[in-house]
């Protein structure tokens, strides 16, 4: 049984179970894994959001996660989950975030992992992440 990833991503109440301080470890860790992935680069990942009021904590948690293992990041800003995915193959990124909680009430945000495909990473990958989250090299 999964910790922290449910069947789309990671939802929670904005600020309260979704903290910045566990949004910047699943970042940390996915930039690790990913960066694993890929041969030891540093990956490129790209962050969409919606329009609800947490998501520019969530995203500059994210940012920090990412920039703190030397991922580089792009802000897309506001955008449509689809358009995330289109433009993490497009851009040729390694990754992207989608920070949204879909329709889940507005108290409530996610985060959701792109492969550079534009697809959801696999199971196992949000798996590796968890893994890494909890263990002493993402402290």
């Amino acid at each position: 049984m999964r910790k922290y990833f449910g069947t789309d991503g990671i939802r929670r109440i904005a600020n309260t179970e979704l903290t910045p301080e566990l949004v910047y470890r699943v970042a940390k860790a996915g930039a690790y894994v990913l960066s694993k992935h890929i041969g030891g680069e540093a990956p490129t990942i790209l962050i969409g959001k919606d329009t609800r009021l947490s998501g520019s904590l969530i995203e500059s948690a994210m940012t920090a996660g990412f920039l703190s293992y030397g991922a580089n990041v792009i802000s897309l800003g506001v955008m449509p989950t689809p358009a995330v995915a289109f433009l993490t193959k497009k851009l040729n990124a390694t990754a992207s975030v989608v920070i949204s909680a879909s329709h889940n009430t507005f108290e409530f945000n996610g985060i959701k992992f792109f492969s550079n495909l534009g697809m959801k990473i696999s199971d196992e990958l949000e798996e590796e992440i968890e893994a890494v989250m909890d263990s002493r090299q993402n402290r």
